[in-house]
């Protein structure tokens, strides 16, 4: 069973019973104990379940249990049918031995779970999270960028993160955005900016994950014009104005 497959199993599973151990989990679904706990831990960092000694429950409600993992967690649940989409579609673009650059998303984070059935793989990202996930296949070679934490999305940023980013050359860069026009990729913060631009210079190939929800918002830094970007991987037709833009930079749309 992929892990994806049984991630959403798992989920559907905690919410019929309310709580549930790990070793009816492990029975019910012919895994090890110790995958379980693996998928049991990954959930939890996505916000879909909570994890506790020896089982996992239901989330509790925002006014019971106050969100301290803040609006990353929230964002997990948004468009996922469309991220799942796009996840499986940039995961068919990587051969056996290639090196990746991801950076912290919630699209890249499902394209995680995707990554972990795939051969060996060099993966490089700034999220524990992805690290995490992606580190379930033993074949796979994975860095963990270091640098100032930020706690809401378990990633690094900063000067300490951009300088290790610098030390890697890659085949491949996946990046989410936070907002796409007809001119550019765009995101809200500095430093997940930089942290994408850094990525973009020492990769080979760049691929930018976005759903449908990212067209035709306006973010606050520019990660990249459309003519540094390889590929955009999405799960329906950009607008007219957006679509143009691509195809006079030359860059590939991936409909998902």
């Amino acid at each position: 069973m992929r892990p994806a497959d049984r991630h959403e199993k798992i989920v559907r599973l905690v919410h019929k019973a309310g709580e549930i151990s790990v070793d009816e989990l492990a029975q019910t679904l012919s895994a090890s104990r110790e995958t379980i706990r693996r998928d049991l831990s990954n959930l939890d960092a996505m916000g879909r379940l909570k994890k506790f000694h020896g089982g996992a429950r239901v989330r509790s409600t925002p006014s019971v249990e106050p969100a301290v993992e803040g609006p990353f967690a929230l964002r997990m649940a948004e468009n996922l049918t469309a991220k799942r989409r796009i996840a499986y579609a940039a995961a068919r673009l990587l051969a056996p031995g290639d090196s990746v650059f991801i950076d912290t998303g919630t699209t890249t984070l499902i394209l995680a779970e995707t990554l972990v059935d795939l051969p060996a793989l060099v993966v490089i990202t700034n999220s524990w999270k992805i690290a995490a996930t992606v580190s379930a296949n033993a074949d796979h070679k994975v860095f963990l960028l270091g640098g100032a934490y930020g706690a809401d999305a378990g990633e690094t940023l900063g000067q300490f993160a951009v300088e290790q980013v610098r030390k890697f050359r890659a085949r491949h860069a996946f990046l989410t955005v936070g907002a796409v026009d007809q001119h550019s990729v765009m995101d809200f913060d500095a430093q997940v900016t930089e942290v994408a631009q850094t990525m973009i210079e020492r990769a080979e190939a760049v691929t930018v994950l976005a759903d449908a929800s990212k067209f035709g918002k306006h973010g606050i830094f520019e990660v990249a014009p459309w003519s540094a970007l390889d590929r955009l991987v999405t799960e329906q037709e950009p607008p007219a104005s957006i679509a143009e833009a691509l195809a006079a930079a030359g860059t590939e749309v991936v409909i998902a």
